[in-house]
């Protein structure tokens, strides 16, 4: 295909969201062109979708997709190549819920060991320095050192990152590497012999941050080598290779650590995150595990909710069985949003293609490094 006739995807070689982006692609067989951002495109891409995120692919039309789970579901519903997704209701439901859970539970982890530790900060803002902000005409270490403020600000001290929190952050990170260890050492995805939507989810995390920075990827080449290992053949697979490995037919039990932070700790933020901004706060407090916390609510996991409150609700009962076989507890947040139907929110940059601006507050947080 003529470089002119593909998509371009505009992020930055370094992002969570654009790695996970990019596997998929890579995965699916979509051809694209990559074009690392600047502070300049950052904008231009804002403009063009009302949110100040990345990554975003731009179409050879003109028009816009953003947001990288409602792209891949896109694509999966329009897109030739390998299905991603399981056909099994009640599976594809799992790795959907896996698939939120790694892009946004993940999330605090990925940024606290990226902009916490002295050798990740210096490493990781001088190359944002050299990358996004190299349009801008000041000295490198100017830059370096706004980016660093502005990264430590709003990805720490605005998300709850203090000496009490930092521990459970870190053994969160701790936990999922040992569960995918596990698993990983007996097959080559999450769910079986193919990836699927939940490997998409914690790849971002562990591509572009864990595997890469320079604390969470020592650890995890000496804790959890198979998790490497998924990590490099996830980038490497081809659609021939995806297409000739069967789909998983149901959610393996074996998942059940991962499964049990999503009860005990995700779904219960998300659901009061969801009533604290049905009822106008500007923060939500939550526990887990006798820590407490308190965070800037977020509407666009308001959002997260509702699509997995909409998935669950249409499974027959046959498939919700299943589903709260594996997860106990879970059916008690998704029917509780599903019956109460608050905090109805639509996002900006939902996935669709738009050449109109949008609603800039949308993710509340700009998605970036």
């Amino acid at each position: 295909m003529p470089a002119a006739d593909r998509m371009t995807v505009h992020g930055l070689t370094l992002s969570y969201f654009t790695g996970k982006l990019e596997a998929y692609l890579r995965a699916k067989g979509i051809p694209y062109r990559f074009a690392e951002m600047d502070t300049a495109s950052f904008r231009r891409a804002g403009r063009a979708t009302g949110v100040l995120q990345m990554p975003q692919i731009e179409m050879p039309d003109g028009r816009w997709l953003t947001d990288t789970t409602a792209i891949i579901a896109r694509f999966e519903a329009e897109a030739e190549g390998p299905s991603m997704s399981p056909s099994d209701p009640a599976t594809k439901f799992v790795s959907l819920l896996l698939e939120d859970y790694g892009d946004e539970w993940l999330w605090r982890p990925a940024l606290h060991y990226r902009w916490s530790f002295p050798e990740d900060m210096t490493l990781m803002s001088s190359q944002i320095a050299r990358t996004m902000m190299r349009d801008l005409k000041l000295p490198f270490w100017m830059k370096r050192q706004a980016i660093l403020r502005r990264q430590r600000k709003v990805y720490l001290a605005e998300d709850g990152v203090t000496s009490e929190t930092a521990p459970q952050i870190e053994a969160l990170y701790l936990d999922t590497l040992d569960a995918m260890e596990t698993v990983l050492a007996k097959r080559p995805f999450l769910m079986g012999e193919r990836p699927v939507e939940a490997d998409f989810g914690f790849f971002g995390s562990m591509f572009r941050h864990f595997s890469s920075d320079p604390t969470p990827a020592g650890i995890m080449r000496a804790r959890a080598p198979h998790v490497a290992l998924w990590v490099a053949r996830l980038w490497a697979v081809s659609p021939r290779e995806v297409a000739a490995a069967r789909l998983p037919a149901e959610a393996p039990e074996d998942l059940a650590p991962i499964y049990a932070h999503i009860v005990s700790g995700y779904l219960p933020y998300l659901a009061a995150n969801d009533r604290a901004l049905a009822a106008g706060e500007t923060y939500v407090s939550y526990e887990v595990q006798g820590i407490r916390w308190k965070v800037p609510v977020n509407p666009y996991r308001a959002h997260c909710l509702a699509v997995l409150c909409g998935h669950y609700e249409n499974l027959d009962l046959a498939a919700r069985e299943k589903v709260d076989r594996l997860l106990p507890g879970a059916a008690e947040v998704l029917s509780a949003r599903c019956r109460s139907n608050v905090s109805e929110v639509t996002p900006s940059g939902d996935g669709r293609m738009v050449s109109r601006p949008l609603d800039r507050q949308w993710r509340g947080q700009n998605r970036q490094a």
